[in-house]
This record gives C-alpha cells, sequence and structure tokens, in this order.
C-alpha cells in the first residue's frame, strides 16, 4: 500500500468515524446572513483554480522540493544531489511549480538557480508544516 493510500484511508477512517452535527428541525432562513455568507463564498472559478494549486502541491517530491526552497536557493545540480533526484526528474518538477508561479529562477553562467517566488509561497509552506506538527503532537 502506498503512502498517499495509506493517508487517504486514514483521513476516510476518521471522517467516518465523526458525526457532524445537522439541524434537528427546520427554522426560518436568515435571509440576510444567506446573502453575506454567499457573497463572500469562493466563486466556482475561483475553486477550480485553488483546487488545481493545491492538486499540484499533492506531489512529495515537489513539497520536498519546496522544503529546500524555503530554506535557500539552490540550482538544480544541487537539488537533484540533496533530494537523491536526477537532474532531469528535478527540473520537471521546477517546470510544474515555475506554471504555478510558485518558483522563480536566475542563471548565473550555465547554472540556473531556483527559488520561491514569493513570501505567500513561504508562509503557505510554513503553515502546512506547522499544522502537520500541531497535528502529530495532538495524537
Amino acid at each position: 500500500m502506498s503512502t498517499h493510500s495509506a493517508i487517504n484511508d486514514a483521513v476516510t477512517n476518521r471522517i467516518e468515524q465523526t458525526e457532524a452535527p445537522t439541524c434537528d428541525q427546520h427554522h426560518t432562513v436568515d435571509l440576510e446572513n444567506l446573502q453575506t455568507v454567499r457573497t463572500q463564498t469562493l466563486s466556482v472559478e475561483k475553486a477550480q483554480r485553488m483546487a488545481e494549486f493545491f492538486s499540484l502541491l499533492g506531489d512529495a517530491n515537489r513539497l520536498r522540493l519546496l522544503s529546500v526552497l524555503a530554506r535557500k536557493e539552490q540550482c538544480v545540480c544541487d537539488l537533484a544531489e540533496i533530494l537523491q533526484m536526477s537532474e532531469s526528474a528535478v527540473s520537471h518538477q521546477l517546470r510544474s511549480l515555475r506554471a504555478l508561479r510558485l518558483v522563480s529562477y536566475r542563471k548565473q553562467g550555465r547554472k540556473v538557480y531556483y527559488q520561491l517566488l514569493d513570501r505567500h509561497v513561504l508562509d503557505l509552506y510554513h503553515a502546512v508544516a506547522e499544522h502537520l506538527d500541531e497535528t502529530e503532537n495532538s495524537d
């Protein structure tokens, strides 16, 4: 069983064991509340773009790349060595991350150096890592 399958099974089991509270009886609809919440809800288009973004981050190698780049700018050959991957595999993953505007690069001679594109990416990485650490410590 792959790690991805094991995680999916664990999440599914947790969801199945948790009952979601529901309204026991019908109630009058608060139209003002509904309108306010409706205007603050993600549009279908933005939700789709966010889903694609998170789907792309659903790859362990891409996350490992981000974990390295969260600390310091690196050239492709050093990334390959650090992550014990081929340079072509690293380049392939970086291409996907570049397409989502998560990383940028600069050329210095024959070397290409990659870095996280902006603070948002770093903040997202740290927030997820911190959340997972909290979850692991609370079990």
